[in-house]
């Protein structure tokens, strides 16, 4: 089986992002899956341009898309994404939509075509903080997660943790959750291992 796996670059006032960067230490191979990464931009408008342009050229058997949420200290698997882009602050490209639907006249809601649950179960049995979220946001990750689950591909958006380097502090994350920032725990190497786990539960 042949895996693409997304993260984001960095967007807002940091220079860092957890779903990137823990997305760039994944292998190349795990449990007889090939993988394939990438990096999107955080802009409502590219991202779902070069998204679809990744997935002409890689021919995936399988999407998971993952981006980070301040707000959370665990890793959630989004259920679905919504129709509708509502930017609290601006993309990086400037551009902060209010209250517009990404498809016109598309269903308000899509769910996972891959299914989260597995996903969760195999998350839990190997020791990782994990939980079913049916709230993607309304930035860039829900704008993905939402294209991502109309391709006829199977697809899954997972969020991860805003870990940063010692000393840092996530300024990004009220794009997906009032709480946010919240100080995640943990390395990034654990959060790439938890990502490693969610990607072998794929059938």
């Amino acid at each position: 089986m042949h895996l693409l796996v997304t993260g984001f670059e960095p967007f807002g006032n940091d220079q860092y992002n957890a779903s990137g960067e823990a997305v760039r230490l994944l292998p190349e191979h795990l449990d007889g899956y090939r993988i394939s990464t990438a990096i999107l931009p955080v802009s409502f408008r590219r991202s779902g341009e070069v998204l679809a342009a990744l997935l002409q050229e890689h021919q995936p058997d399988a999407l998971v898309c993952v981006g980070e949420a301040g707000g959370r200290d665990g890793i959630s698997i989004e259920a679905r994404g919504a129709n509708e882009d509502n930017a609290r602050i601006a993309d990086n490209d400037g551009a902060q939509p209010a209250r517009q639907a990404i498809i016109q006249g598309g269903d308000f809601f899509r769910s996972a075509t891959v299914d989260p649950q597995a996903v969760l179960r195999a998350l839990h049995q190997h020791g990782h903080a994990a939980y079913l979220s049916e709230d993607a946001g309304r930035f860039v990750c829900n704008h993905i997660a939402y294209l991502a689950y109309g391709q006829e591909v199977p697809a899954l958006f997972i969020h991860v943790p805003a870990l940063r380097p010692e000393g840092q502090t996530a300024s990004v994350g009220a794009e997906t959750d009032d709480s946010a920032p919240v100080q995640a725990r943990g390395s990034l190497e654990h959060l790439a291992a938890g990502l490693c786990v969610a990607l072998a539960a794929i059938k």
